[in-house]
């Protein structure tokens, strides 16, 4: 177990990066694709719940989820809505992307290929990836709004499901590091980031939570 120091500048990363909006109706939801099966679940909640008629997945592969989603991330999520009773019909996806800014720019082509206006947009990721989906598809999607909706879980909830704290420290401090960084390269809107955010970042990473840190310009 971590100390009780580094946990509490875990949740105060984990707390800004969370943007806890109210789950509302929306043209599309589109889960972007990762590791966790739980974006297909909140999807498929949503269009269940009827806050939405049409859900998108998108996702290729990348090294954290090729043995575990053979088939892809979007493949796989949409197998896994299907499971919790969402139409086929209702679902496209989008197989190829590898990062958050293909994510949304290669939903949006799917989206006018279809011919589906999208006007109002859920966008469905980990709890801790909400900002940084929201700043990016502001970016690079305009005039569409957007809101985010991801599991209603606390950091030590989705750490216990994970089973590894440094494993989401590092995630942690690797979305925080891009919340950054990434609006002076265009990936993303400027986020205003608080002073005890900023100072928890650098506590995490002099503590060695640097895993996920970028060294140089990447893609968002």
């Amino acid at each position: 177990m971590t100390d009780d120091a580094i946990y509490r500048d875990a949740e105060t990363l984990w707390d800004y990066l969370r943007m806890n909006h109210p789950r509302q109706r929306a043209d599309v939801a589109i889960g972007l694709g990762s590791h966790d099966l739980g974006v297909a679940d909140v999807a498929a909640d949503l269009y269940l719940a009827a806050l939405t008629p049409l859900l998108l997945f998108t996702g290729g592969n990348s090294p954290t989820t090729r043995e575990r989603m053979p088939r892809g991330e979007a493949v796989h999520y949409r197998e896994r809505a299907i499971e919790l009773g969402v139409p086929a019909e209702a679902i496209l996806i989008e197989p190829r992307a590898t990062n958050t800014g293909e994510n949304v720019l290669f939903s949006r082509a799917v989206l006018e290929d279809a011919g589906v206006p999208a006007s109002s947009v859920t966008l469905v990721c980990k709890p801790y990836e909400e900002r940084r989906a929201l700043a990016t598809a502001r970016e690079l999607w305009s005039p569409a709004s957007f809101t985010c909706a991801s599991e209603a879980v606390t950091l030590r909830q989705y750490v216990e499901r994970v089973g590894d704290e440094r494993v989401v420290i590092n995630m942690l401090t690797g979305t925080l590091q891009r919340i950054i960084q990434y609006p002076s390269l265009g990936f993303m809107t400027k986020q205003h980031v608080p002073a005890a955010v900023n100072f928890a970042f650098k506590r995490l990473v002099a503590a060695g939570y640097t895993t996920r840190l970028i060294r140089n310009s990447q893609k968002p």
